[in-house]
């Protein structure tokens, strides 16, 4: 491939994992063991962490709770030149102040939602609120990839806003992660923009990303699979035979995991098999998997070799 192209060459590219967020017994994030799978993950495999996106329960913690698991990351020694936390909220002020706190810190970037409580926004309106936060946080060093999750947040990024951001604010808009799961949603980002880092948010697409531009993925089963998904980025690195073979492989672990509640499941199975029971609590709304549904888990995980 053309050196241009290669996705290792990009600033923003490989495996991130859209970590979770352990808690402890009184169901406040546990710093200790946030940092200790982090770097477990960073040791197994993935470029980068992203800190409190939807895996990450973000939208379930406070500001000041964010600010502080983001801290912890950094004083435990994880660099942030391999960070990219969630900031994006409903409220701007929000927004911009934990945009802010991750530059403070020096992360590689930002990954940004948009407001997205109130539906059927004007592409006006959505520029508008991006616009507002990158002129407040007012930091050369900022760079934003765009998050267009729509199962969840209800409101698609359009390429349109893309464009009038990126001519607006050159340098800033880094990328995108599209987690729509749609590929033809995920090729058209790629071919719009091939200046921009694209990201799928499942090592699913991932492959079939790569083969037109794209630079990787940010997933949530990297918290479980870090090796496997790696293995794909590296295979088609360097040209592998293999290559296709590693992502069917990825591909069957993240749909295995993927017929279970996916951030319960993950968080009982590094409980049970890193014998932290702990790990085992979300933060409500979602509950722990119960025991039914772990006793199969359990058995789908020896068989995908998922590793936690």
């Amino acid at each position: 491939m053309p050196a241009a192209d290669r996705p290792q060459d990009r600033p923003f590219h490989g495996i991130w994992s859209a970590v979770l967020t352990p808690l402890g017994r009184t169901f406040a994030p546990d710093h200790k063991a946030f940092a200790a799978h982090a770097r477990f993950l960073l040791d197994n495999g993935c470029h980068g962490i992203a800190p409190f996106g939807t895996t990450g329960e973000a939208n379930s913690f406070s500001v000041a709770e964010r600010m502080a698991g983001l801290e912890a990351l950094v004083d435990s020694g994880i660099s942030p030149a391999t960070l990219m936390p969630g900031t994006g909220c409903c409220a701007g002020p929000d927004t911009v102040a934990l945009t802010r706190h991750a530059m403070s810190l020096g992360c590689k970037g930002v990954l940004m939602l948009p407001p997205f409580y109130y539906k059927n926004p004007s592409e006006e309106g959505l520029y508008r609120a991006f616009s507002t936060v990158i002129d407040r946080v007012a930091d050369s060093r900022l760079r934003v990839l765009l998050y267009h999750i729509p199962p969840m947040s209800q409101i698609p990024i359009p390429h349109g806003l893309i464009r009038r951001l990126d001519d607006a604010f050159p340098g800033v808009i880094a990328g995108l992660k599209d987690s729509s799961g749609d590929w033809s949603s995920i090729e058209g980002f790629i071919r719009a923009f091939p200046e921009l880092a694209i990201f799928p948010g499942s090592e699913q697409l991932m492959l079939d990303a790569l083969r037109i531009g794209g630079v990787g993925c940010i997933s949530a089963t990297c918290n479980i699979n870090p090796h496997g998904i790696r293995a794909v980025f590296d295979a088609y690195v360097s040209g592998s035979a293999d290559t296709d073979d590693l992502q069917a492989k990825a591909t069957a672990a993240r749909q295995a995991l993927q017929a279970f509640p996916v951030i319960p499941a993950m968080k009982r199975l590094i409980a049970e098999r890193r014998k932290m029971p702990e790990w085992e609590q979300p933060r409500a709304p979602f509950l722990p998997l119960d025991d039914a549904a772990w006793t199969t888990l359990d058995g789908v995980a020896a068989e995908c070799g998922y590793l936690v």
